[in-house]
């Protein structure tokens, strides 16, 4: 499985690149920006149901399907071995994706290629750089509490281009900002992969039917995500350092 998934995401890119259909997503600049391809691919658009819905909570429902397969399959298929796997592919994620109180490693690969810390303003989308510090501790920052940041024009409110309500957490752009769906996804789909071999020859009940099902299920819509994520984000060799990851 891990081969075929390389070559997938390999082909993807290539093809990504001979055909200029995908976003850099660490560029400041074009990151806030709509895909210019939505209107006429539909995974090109960032508010696709497989995004908002699947992505956005993708280790979530590895788990929750995870625990669904695992629970109910028979105690002699190395039940303990996975669930030790999983448990160690939770921490590898929280590691390299979330941060384990401080920035995630992506962030700090992100940081040492010369990443800055952006607070994306409101439409015109414009955005400023602030310290790293902001980034590092995830503060939010809003009209109101940081107007001393933020260009004069902006912080008269009310103002045509500002709103009072609005806020922002600052993110790391214009480094290299390791894929982290392509990590997490194929972390995902490694982790159902074994699930789903280590009980194949096995007679099942019901109950682990419907486990089996939804895991396949799962497996399956993280290689659509795998593609699409290939084909329309992320410079390739941020794709392919989140491959590699």
């Amino acid at each position: 499985m891990l081969l075929l998934l390389v070559l997938f995401v390999i082909l993807a890119t290539a093809l990504s690149v001979q055909y200029a259909t995908y976003l850099d997503t660490s560029n400041a600049l074009t990151t806030q920006q709509p895909h210019p391809l939505q209107n006429t691919h539909y995974f090109a658009s960032k508010s696709t149901l497989l995004n908002t819905i699947f992505l956005k909570r993708a280790w979530a429902w590895t788990s929750a399907v995870s625990f669904a397969h695992l629970f109910t399959s028979p105690v002699c298929t190395y039940r303990a071995r996975r669930i030790a796997q999983y448990m160690l592919a939770t921490c590898c994620w929280l590691l390299v994706a979330q941060g384990i109180g401080g920035p995630s490693l992506i962030e700090h690969v992100a940081i040492a290629t010369g990443g800055q810390c952006v607070l994306h303003l409101p439409p015109p989308h414009l955005y400023i750089i602030l310290p790293n510090f902001y980034c590092r501790e995830r503060i939010r920052v809003s009209f109101l509490s940081h107007s001393h940041l933020l260009p004069a024009p902006l912080t008269i409110i009310p103002a045509q281009a500002s709103d009072e309500t609005w806020s922002s957490i600052p993110r790391i752009r214009n480094g290299h900002d390791i894929s982290g769906h392509i990590f997490l996804l194929t972390l995902s789909i490694m982790v159902l992969f074994d699930h789903l071999t280590a009980t194949a020859r096995r007679k099942w009940t019901l109950a682990h039917m419907v486990g089996v099902m939804a895991s396949a299920a799962l497996l399956l819509t993280w290689l659509v995500a795998v593609g699409t994520t290939s084909l329309y984000f992320h410079s390739p060799l941020e794709k392919i350092s989140g491959l590699c990851e």
